[in-house]
């Protein structure tokens, strides 16, 4: 690998010239914290990411999740001829047979992928700027496994979608936020929707007190997170699905992100729960960035309470947080789910990008995109994707069976 540790000047906000956007050379790390600079410069720009992408996200999820699933950071940083980066994509490498893929660091715990750009060189670049990118990373890799990319992020196209792409198979749901909740609501649910949500409410409350908390002390956060994870395990083996929340390092990886301070004071990442008295029902976490809350995983406890939607009643909650702080979007992550037709109506639409960089990508980046495209069709199919569910839900009870 290529390595050079180059820290930015103060000034690199400054708006570039239409000569200093150009991409005059392309470095790959082998290490985050090497990459770290060029990573804050980004970061302290008018740029184009998700929250997802920052470098303290991905510094805990590679240290505790991804080294030991075998990937290797695989940093992929474009300089201007005044060594100023203007786009970072943190990617990481694992063998696919005698093959190397690359994919993006952060695995199923970052609901979208995306490269971080100076916001002024993603409005300029073009595809023959990208196609040399691809070039540089050619001798390094095998084929380029990028899913789940939105296409548009922050009122901006993303690049990557003048790139080969497929639509993927799932969509990302959202919803813009007003400062005055009730108003919201309003406009989202009509007057009986509304009515059921406050029965459920009071049935929710005749079980005993309920508290609505976000976890900031060490304590309720690790609290918080025992009853997440009890939680999303029986839900997952309810549902037959692998639970990606099981996987080693992953408890760690979390409450890292929870409990470590930002320059701000804030944590990466936020954890919330709605309790009945000392049960704790409901629990979702989630990260912020650009004015947008984006949530991570969600849980709710299996049993008596599970009837009154105590899932809704916490998103009910955190929503309302939300507007008061003057967040401007709410995103319920990937996938469709009732839950989110509430407060999270707009669909985004992803893409997912299998390119080969070499001869013998080829096949492999020809079968990812069958997959994902005959994944996308099953789920577009009512018919089809019950008798998934089904079989799911029947493998479930006989894996649990005496």
């Amino acid at each position: 690998m290529n390595v050079v540790a180059i820290r930015p000047e103060p000034t690199a906000a400054r708006s570039l010239r239409a000569s200093d956007r150009r991409i005059a050379r392309v470095e790959v790390f082998d290490d985050l914290t090497v990459a770290e600079s060029h990573w804050r410069a980004l970061e302290l720009v008018d740029s184009l990411a998700t929250p997802y992408q920052r470098y303290d996200f991905l510094k805990h999820w590679q240290r505790h999740v991804g080294s030991s699933s075998g990937m290797t950071p695989f940093i992929v940083v474009g300089f201007n001829q005044e060594s100023e980066p203007l786009f970072l994509l943190p990617l990481g490498s694992r063998p696919i047979g005698g093959l190397i893929g690359l994919e993006f660091l952060g695995g199923k715990h970052a609901n979208f992928n995306m490269a971080l750009w100076r916001r002024d060189v993603a409005a300029t670049i073009g595809s023959a700027g990208l196609r040399n990118v691809l070039a540089a990373l050619s001798g390094h890799a095998d084929v380029l496994k990028l899913i789940n990319q939105p296409l548009t992020w922050g009122g901006a196209t993303n690049p990557f979608a003048l790139l080969p792409h497929q639509r993927a198979p799932n969509y990302g749901f959202s919803g813009a936020l007003v400062p005055d909740f009730d108003a919201l609501l309003r406009a989202r649910s009509n007057s009986e929707a509304r009515k059921k949500m406050r029965k459920k409410e009071r049935a929710l409350a005749s079980f005993g007190e309920l508290r609505f908390m976000r976890a900031t002390e060490p304590d309720d956060v690790r609290r918080v997170l025992d009853a997440f994870f009890k939680q999303k395990s029986a839900r997952m083996r309810a549902l037959g699905m692998p639970d990606a929340f099981s996987l080693p390092g992953v408890r760690r990886f979390i409450e890292a992100a929870a409990t470590e301070q930002l320059l701000d004071g804030k944590p990466l990442v936020e954890l919330y729960a709605l309790s009945v008295d000392d049960i704790i029902v409901a629990t979702m976490g989630g990260i912020v960035g650009s004015d947008r809350f984006c949530a991570m995983f969600n849980s709710i406890i299996q049993g008596r309470f599970a009837t009154e939607s105590p899932g809704e009643q916490l998103i009910l909650r955190l929503v309302r947080s939300c507007c008061e702080r003057s967040l401007l979007t709410f995103d319920l992550g990937i996938g469709e789910a009732r839950y989110k037709n509430l407060l999270c109506n707009d669909a985004e639409p992803l893409f997912d990008s299998y390119i080969p960089l070499s001869a013998a990508g080829r096949l492999p980046a020809l079968a990812f995109a069958i997959g994902a495209a005959t994944k996308r069709a099953i789920k577009t199919q009512p018919a089809l994707w019950s008798i998934v569910s089904a079989f799911r839900r029947l493998r479930a009870r006989l894996s649990m069976a005496p």
